[in-house]
């Protein structure tokens, strides 16, 4: 349970639980099931089901005390004092929760080692960054989200480097341009302080603009100081004057004001084009970006192998013989195979070329990036690996490698194969992924009845072919 302290009383079968310090009700939480626990560091364990136990510790031994440190030094003692995770069933609905002394992490993360790291560090960040200090409503989630996202990348950049930082970073807001892409720069849900109207579902404010354009705001803010590190010392400031506490925007701000008195006299708030204001309210992208370019080692070969893919007429060898994509690291390949999802469907020749150059070994990799693969793979109905997204789906029941695959086979002739895939596994899944999966299904007509008796259904994957739009896959 996210606790401080606990203990149990065999002959009363009680356990108790003890929190020290005041937090929200959100992170209350507590979870039940055969798990193992195995040291990880000095205040941190892992706790996971006995079969995904030796991965985890693999994983993360001496790593997490590292992360701790960073942030410590950054932003002030971890007040917290352990810090734990327990690894969940893939079944698990969200990817990681920042509980208290008990982070929730889903076991699929693990497969996806850049991942892992970046999802546990964004945990910790949650520390000094919406548990010590939470954003009063729902509505500016990006107080949280924006600032530990932030935190995270400070965090990141300390232990792994700017090249490392800046290329996670690429990736993200290269999914946030493609989210406004999708959705259009006027959606209310960009908005930073969005407005949590009647009946609008809370959990759709939780959206990469949250993360993202919160983040590039903080980002701006630590510029306009001048200095990363006064920026860290104005964050420590914040922590420990709203320190177990909720806020609003307005706390923020005038802190910052306040913590940077010529900023205020210079009016900064209100600079033409930039001003708070317009931050925290106009609809669309952020108002303006980091500057990446220290992570152009790994993503100038990204830009250039995906230029030469797409270049008419294709150079084959030239294209095949560019880089050893298994030598990249995963966040420059999914930034790669993502460019490709952007340019789908493909013609054919690239298509083959590619399937030929890259699918075996694509095969062999991770997670995050098999995922890429299938997905454009069904958008281009390419018929070989078809039936790799039916074994995938059939063997997925995390919401993040299924509902990016659900939603490209339901677009186009391929939905049939989408509902037979359903059939077979909706009782495996978690009911709020059953549910957004019967939504998925049901646009365009279809019946979806998962409490009927389910028919007798063939092995083969249904081959007509179809393509989709893509909602943004982010697994963070």
């Amino acid at each position: 349970m996210s606790c401080t302290h606990s203990y149990y009383v065999e002959e009363m079968g009680i356990f108790h639980f003890y929190m020290e310090h005041p937090v929200p009700v959100y992170l209350v939480a507590l979870t039940a099931g055969h798990l193992l626990p195995a040291d990880v560091g000095p205040r941190s364990r892992v706790w996971a089901e006995p079969c995904v136990l030796p991965l985890a510790v693999g994983k993360l031994s001496g790593r997490v005390e590292q992360w701790l440190q960073a942030a410590e030094s950054l932003y002030g003692p971890y007040i917290w004092g352990r810090y734990d995770i327990v690894f969940l069933p893939p079944s698990f609905p969200i990817v990681a929760m920042e509980n208290p002394c008990l982070t929730f992490v889903i076991c699929s993360i693990l497969d996806s080692e850049d991942f892992l790291l970046i999802d546990v560090i964004h945990e910790i960040a949650h520390g000094w960054f919406g548990n010590a200090v939470t954003n009063a409503s729902w509505e500016e989630m990006w107080l949280s989200e924006g600032l530990a996202t932030y935190a995270q990348r400070r965090i990141t950049t300390l232990v792994y480097g700017a090249t490392f930082t800046c290329l996670e970073t690429t990736f993200r807001l290269e999914a946030l341009n493609r989210q406004i892409r999708i959705l259009g720069q006027d959606t209310p849900f960009s908005r930073l302080q969005a407005k949590l109207d009647t009946g609008v579902n809370p959990s759709n404010l939780m959206n990469l603009f949250t993360y993202e354009k919160g983040f590039c705001f903080v980002h701006y803010l630590s510029q306009l100081c001048g200095d990363q590190d006064n920026f860290d010392a104005f964050l420590r400031d914040y922590i420990e004057k709203f320190k177990f506490h909720s806020v609003v925007a307005h706390d923020l701000l005038e802190s910052y004001l306040s913590f940077f008195p010529h900023l205020k006299g210079e009016s900064t708030a209100c600079s033409e084009g930039l001003e708070f204001e317009r931050w925290l309210n106009a609809p669309g992208a952020p108002l303006t970006q980091p500057d990446l370019s220290q992570g152009s080692i790994f993503t100038s070969p990204v830009e250039a192998l995906s230029e030469l893919w797409m270049a008419e007429p294709l150079d084959i060898e030239a294209a095949c013989n560019f880089a050893n994509i298994t030598d990249w690291q995963t966040f420059q390949t999914v930034l790669f195979l993502d460019k490709l999802l952007d340019q789908s469907p493909l013609r054919p020749e690239v298509m083959l070329q590619l399937s030929l150059c890259y699918s075996a070994a694509l095969a062999t990799m991770n997670t995050e990036i098999r995922i890429r693969w299938l997905q454009i793979v069904v958008r281009n109905n390419f018929q070989p690996d078809l039936p790799r997204v039916r074994h995938f789906l059939l063997c997925q029941t995390s919401r993040m490698y299924t509902i990016p695959l659900y939603e490209d086979l339901s677009a186009g002739p391929l939905k049939s194969c989408a509902l037979e895939i359903y059939y077979q596994t909706h009782g495996r899944l978690h009911p709020n992924l059953r549910k957004t999966i019967q939504q998925i299904l049901a646009q365009g007509g279809s019946v979806v009845q998962p409490d009927t008796a389910l028919p007798v259904l063939s092995t083969e994957l249904c081959t007509q072919g179809g393509s989709s739009l893509r909602d943004v896959n982010v697994s963070a």
